[in-house]
């Protein structure tokens, strides 16, 4: 099984902390040189110096924020002119605060439709041509298993999860015919920031201990635990890899068995 990534380049959004920070290390161990994409540089600078260079990679950072679409595509544009073609995209940006769809304003689905949707579309098409002109080309969104089974209490980050997931179905159909791939990840509740940050908001919200909250949200997983990161980054580096050529337009939930639909 070819799970080589030497000499490819991979863009690795949201990369300084969580599941994007475990998918830039797991795909530098298998190779490929690493580019971080994110808000703060010293956080970049720090994952930098945790990334694999037993392939002699020299990896680098991006630094910019997905609040602008229009500033992301004139850096991550400038960028490719001046180092070539990025082989590897891993779409990867913090999920909407959590609430009601009812109660969320207009500003915050137009804010999370910018994060995620539209800069997603700029990095897309910043490296396909790139990609085409290679044959090989790999896009990974890490989403939501809510794109299946819609999470309550998350309304804003339900809706935009499933825009993003029909967007890329509809580009896996349109870029099979150039070797260029584009799946979800789907992943179920991880150990990172945002998971504590659910578990603090509905502790406060119902007056019970944060342990209680946990051990309730572990009682729905059939494997009883939560997902570390490097769990979710193994299946993303996975399918961006030589051997999983011939998958593409699928949604991969990795959730311990959470989601009761197929």
């Amino acid at each position: 099984m070819n799970l080589n990534l030497e000499n490819k380049k991979a863009f690795v959004c949201g990369s300084t902390q969580g599941i994007g920070k475990a998918i830039a290390i797991e795909l530098s161990s298998l190779g490929a040189e690493v580019i971080l994409i994110a808000r703060h540089e010293e956080k970049l600078k720090q994952t930098l110096s945790e990334l694999s260079t037993s392939k002699a990679q020299k990896h680098n950072y991006i630094c910019a924020d997905f609040s602008h679409p229009a500033i992301l595509k004139e850096k991550i544009e400038h960028w490719i002119k001046e180092n070539g073609t990025v082989h590897i995209l891993i779409n990867n940006t913090g999920g909407p605060p959590s609430g009601k769809a009812i109660d969320a304003s207009l500003d915050e689905f137009v804010q999370a439709f910018n994060n995620h949707l539209l800069c997603n579309q700029v990095l897309v098409q910043a490296v396909e041509p790139g990609m085409k002109e290679a044959g090989y080309g790999r896009i990974i969104n890490v989403i939501s298993t809510s794109v299946k089974q819609p999470i309550p209490g998350l309304g804003v980050s339900n809706t935009i999860r499933a825009a993003v997931a029909n967007w890329a179905k509809t580009l896996s159909i349109e870029l099979a015919p150039f070797g260029i791939t584009v799946n979800n990840v789907l992943p179920g509740a991880t150990e990172t920031s945002r998971l504590t940050a659910i578990i603090d908001k509905r502790s406060e919200k119902n007056a019970v201990s944060k342990e209680s909250v946990k051990l309730e949200m572990q009682h729905e997983i059939p494997a009883k635990r939560f997902a570390s990161p490097s769990e979710i980054a193994a299946a993303a580096a996975f399918l961006a890899t030589p051997a999983a050529g011939y998958i593409t337009g699928i949604n991969l939930p990795v959730d311990g068995g959470r989601t009761a639909c197929l």
